[in-house]
């Protein structure tokens, strides 16, 4: 296990974060039916666990009903004790299993929590697919619901997803979450919004950021919906799921205020657009991506216009989750040191 102390050094915590924080600890947040909670979000979901800005959480989450494993074709013995006592008490798939909440103390509306995404590990040889009757990109041509169970090779890092097809695997979570805003109530995990959520972003793999804006105190993240691999679009509504275990960092940004979700990965900075329309949320992408040129580059809003025509890529996220999703991404490679 990581400690706590070579954590913070190697990720060159501010001074301000050592100060708040100064020896930080790695917690061990293992997916239980006191842990999980299913297919939503909401302000008033107690905590199951209490971290210092810092600190790090290794979080279990598992996927999927081991019955539906077993009915598929995967043999009793392949799947974890824990998986089946944790579904005897789910009683039934309802969909995103999520390990959560997670109170940050000093996370308070108007800040900033950044997730540092230390390591993504996947747990079990196996995980599903499927695609869902209305839904996916094409719902008019696939008008039935169709599961496939998939192995997972965990030396090659890869499944043979058809006889002759190897994909390699970039585990991610699909769903990280902060709570939304009170007045919002109870919502469902299905689309993403301003608290993060069903994402579905394949570049937030091990050793990528994800920030947040914190709307509730404590800021009270979440996280499941474990992808072995996912293309841009997630088009048949399902990446390869499968359970994972992530390691996150906690770094509570005070007065911080950002309106929607931003990553950055060792090469790039990315903003992210959301809307149920396609052209929309491109346009929220790019909004936000002259935000930030303005913010933390000093770069006024033409020239962040001109800059993001020529040197930012737009990605599409997905196109299944009903918010659907553009992202779009930033080389650091282009700001010279002078």
């Amino acid at each position: 296990m990581v400690r706590g102390d070579k954590v913070v050094d190697s990720l060159a915590v501010t001074p301000q974060a050592l100060r708040a924080q100064a020896s930080p600890k790695t917690y061990v947040l293992n997916a239980t039916p006191q842990t999980v909670h299913v297919a939503h979000f909401r302000s008033d979901l107690k905590p199951v666990l209490t971290v210092n800005s810092g600190d790090s959480v290794v979080v279990q989450t598992f996927r999927w009903d081991p019955a539906q494993y077993e009915a598929y074709g995967i043999a009793p013995e392949c799947i974890p004790q824990e998986f089946r006592d944790l579904y005897k008490e789910l009683k039934e798939y309802k969909g995103h299993e999520l390990t959560g909440p997670i109170y940050i103390n000093g996370a308070e509306p108007g800040d900033m929590l950044e997730v540092r995404i230390l390591d993504v590990k996947i747990t079990t040889p196996f995980g599903f697919n499927c695609n869902l009757l209305g839904y996916g990109t094409l719902p008019e041509e696939f008008q039935y619901n169709a599961y496939r169970v998939l192995p997972i090779d965990f030396t090659k890092m890869t499944s043979e997803i058809l006889p002759g097809v190897v994909v390699p695997l970039k585990p991610f979570f699909g769903v990280m979450a902060v709570s939304p805003p009170a007045s919002m109530g109870k919502v469902s995990s299905i689309s993403p919004g301003i608290y993060g959520g069903n994402l579905d972003n394949k570049e937030l793999v091990a050793g990528t950021k994800l920030y947040l804006p914190v709307h509730v105190k404590g800021a009270l993240f979440s996280a499941g919906d474990g992808h072995a691999v996912q293309g841009d679009g997630e088009v048949n509504i399902s990446a390869l799921e499968t359970s994972l275990t992530g390691t996150f960092q906690f770094i509570v940004h005070k007065n911080k205020r950002i309106v929607w979700p931003r990553a950055e990965t060792p090469t790039h900075f990315i903003t992210m657009g959301l809307d149920t329309d396609l052209n929309v949320a491109g346009k929220n992408a790019v909004r936000e991506m002259l935000e930030y040129l303005r913010e933390e580059k000093g770069i006024n809003k033409e020239n962040g216009y001109m800059l993001s025509s020529l040197a930012v890529d737009l990605h599409v996220t997905q196109t299944v989750d009903g918010v659907k999703g553009i992202h779009a991404m930033l080389p650091k490679s282009i700001f010279v040191q002078r």
